[in-house]
């Protein structure tokens, strides 16, 4: 596994970093990993976006089912105030 050193972190941003860790009970270079990690996502994620967005658009451009033999919400009320 890779290591990643950064040097010259602004102070403001270490400290923000460290309150981050710090409230989610995680040390500051696994909460900087964590935001790697949800900022930059692999090359495996990225397929996994795009296959998802191909389903969503087949599901999209599916044609609705029919009302089948069921009269709608509307049609039903005026039915009951005629009574």
């Amino acid at each position: 596994m890779a290591a990643l050193y950064i040097e010259n972190v602004p102070d403001e941003l270490y400290d923000a970093i460290r309150a981050r860790a710090k409230a989610r009970r995680k040390s500051i270079a696994a909460e900087a990993l964590a935001v790697l990690e949800q900022n930059f996502p692999t090359a495996r994620e990225l397929k996994a976006r795009r296959e998802f967005y191909r389903r969503v658009k087949r599901l999209q451009s599916a044609t609705p089912p029919g009302a089948g033999p069921f009269a709608s919400t509307e049609e039903m009320q005026r039915e009951d105030r005629l009574r």
